[in-house]
């Protein structure tokens, strides 16, 4: 019988997609579980569907603060209690460049440099307030996480022309193609999945039934569709 399996898509600008990535990458709950992270453009899921930005909305603006802070307190979960400067960030860039990866790193080999990427990025942001959005920022960052096995490929992105300075560009130079076709090719799927906002989960138990689901809130319903025990302790305990 196969393992459950579990799709999350992803774009560091929500809080909420940060806090599920958290939990599926640190919840020994989902360790039995095959667990795939598709980055999308956010923004053009919500254009394609037509959906607004919680951000636009009078008062649910300020719930979404109050609420991102109760489920990051929950999951114990880092999180600066205020907002980013800026919010929301622009993350063409950030996701394309994650896109690349994928082409880099074809097929399951993908996700490794992908969730350190991930990583890396959404404590940047969510705890550290860092401007990920600037490509300085970005391309800092990624050449801090790939550097030593992106250089053994040839990619340059530790010793540059002077041996010092590093070509911290080089996976930000692919993500303006083979980054931006599969992000948008992503972001499609994501539509066609059904996805209106983050996170969206697409869920297959190990008797390949697929059921998709919307929202941090809603994780006790994917457990229960994967098979997979809910915690009776810690926000699990929040989750019906």
């Amino acid at each position: 019988m196969p393992p459950p399996k579990l799709k999350l898509y992803v774009d560091t600008v929500s809080p909420f997609a940060y806090v599920a990535y958290y939990i599926l990458r640190h919840d020994p709950v989902f360790s039995k579980c095959e667990v795939t992270f598709v980055p999308i453009l956010l923004g053009g899921v919500m254009k394609a569907c037509g959906n607004t930005a919680p951000i636009n909305i009078k008062n649910k603006d300020k719930w979404i603060e109050v609420e991102r802070l109760r489920w990051a307190k929950a999951f114990n979960i880092p999180m600066k209690p205020d907002a980013p400067e800026g919010f929301p960030p622009k993350t063409l860039t950030m996701m394309r460049a994650l896109c690349a990866l994928t082409a880099l790193h074809p097929g399951d080999e993908a996700q490794k440099p992908l969730t350190d990427c991930l990583d890396a990025l959404y404590e940047a942001y969510w705890v550290h307030h860092k401007k990920t959005d600037e490509k300085d920022v970005l391309a800092q960052l990624l050449s801090d996480v790939l550097g030593k096995q992106e250089a053994e490929k040839g990619m340059h992105l530790i010793i540059g022309n002077d041996g010092d300075q590093a070509d911290k560009y080089a996976v930000l130079e692919m993500a303006g193609k083979e980054g931006k076709a599969i992000l948008s090719k992503n972001t499609d799927v994501a539509f066609a999945d059904g996805a209106f906002g983050l996170p969206w989960f697409v869920a297959t138990n190990s008797k390949s039934e697929t059921e998709k689901f919307w929202g941090v809130d809603h994780l006790a319903q994917v457990t229960q569709h994967l098979g997979l025990e809910k915690p009776k302790m810690g926000g699990w305990t929040s989750l019906l």
